[in-house]
């Protein structure tokens, strides 16, 4: 079976499985591209999906906005393993939480090391997400809700540099280029990313156009089937949102993963595209990824980074 026809068969194959609908694009080893579609865009929608149909593209996001925050490192702008709390005042001196007393009370330190940048990307500096972290979850029904990463006491699960955890870290990466650069996030991504790659699709706030070409959202119901689920993003992105802001077309990503299988392209050099591989933690807690919140998260008992985690995931 030639590469095409796998890919066109795993695209069928998913369908088959149950999902509503996929599209698939995948550079072949001689160049070509392959886009392998099937199946409709929601339960909730029967419109066939297509090449460009507009995709919600969450946590892909995460990917360019660490390109990003690298480009400012090759240009001396921000450094890998200096604090970040001069440019970021709410992560100057941040508390970890270290559990409830008898109350429910949450009970918090002030940490002693550092959020740098380079703790962000690994998402090694303590920064969870509410959905895959009980002790989060916890914490926010015993404290309140709080803007995302905005609040100056939202709590590190972790001392910085001690531990592995999915989470925010890289939305205040978001926060971070935009206090060096001195540019909106969407603006810089469109100046020094999207812009030189002809990601034309690739946006924060989508077109009436693309709107109409969008993916429906699912979440899984208790017995594990899925349902639509009204869903998106505020008009402006929350938080700049760079750990997952972004809506695009899957031809339209492919062309930044082309960039950084080439070897940085015209947006990083090659050594930044080495250093975005390289592992950067290793423990028997990276990859694992609990589930706090079934609707929205299976949970995983080892991710693909399970050898480390990597600045780019």
């Amino acid at each position: 079976m030639s590469a095409r026809a796998r890919i066109e068969a795993a695209a069928a194959g998913a369908v088959a499985g149950g999902l509503p609908g996929v599209v698939l694009a995948a550079r072949l080893p001689d160049g070509e591209r392959v886009d392998a579609v099937a199946g409709v865009r929601g339960l909730d929608n029967p419109a066939a999906m297509a090449p460009d149909t507009h995709f919600w593209v969450a946590s892909c996001t995460k990917a360019i906005t660490s390109a990003a925050a690298l480009q400012l490192v090759e240009q001396g702008r921000l450094t890998l393993d200096a604090p970040v709390g001069d440019l970021l005042p709410a992560l100057a001196s941040p508390n970890v939480l270290k559990g409830f007393d008898a109350a429910g009370k949450p009970r918090l330190e002030p940490a002693r090391e550092a959020v740098t940048l380079r703790r962000l990307l690994s998402h090694t500096a303590g920064l969870g997400y509410e959905f895959c972290s009980e002790d989060l979850t916890r914490y926010v029904a015993a404290a309140g809700p709080y803007p995302r990463g905005l609040g100056p006491d939202t709590p590190l699960l972790f001392e910085p540099g001690s531990g592995w955890t999915y989470g925010i870290s890289t939305d205040w990466t978001g926060k971070l280029i935009e206090a060096a650069s001195g540019e909106a996030l969407d603006t810089y991504f469109e100046r020094h990313i999207l812009g030189p790659l002809g990601m034309t699709e690739t946006t924060f706030s989508p077109t009436a156009d693309q709107r109409a070409r969008r993916a429906s959202m699912h979440a899984r119901t208790p017995d594990g089937a899925l349902a639509p689920m009204p869903f998106e993003m505020p008009p402006a992105p929350h938080f700049g949102m760079g750990g997952g802001g972004l809506y695009s077309t899957a031809g339209d990503y492919l062309k930044f993963l082309d960039a950084i299988l080439a070897g940085g392209g015209p947006i990083l050099s090659a050594a930044s595209v080495a250093a975005m591989a390289e592992t950067q933690w290793e423990g028997e807690e990276v990859g694992v990824l609990p589930s706090a919140n079934p609707i929205l998260c299976a949970g995983y008992g080892s991710l693909a980074c399970a050898s480390g985690g990597a600045w780019a995931s």
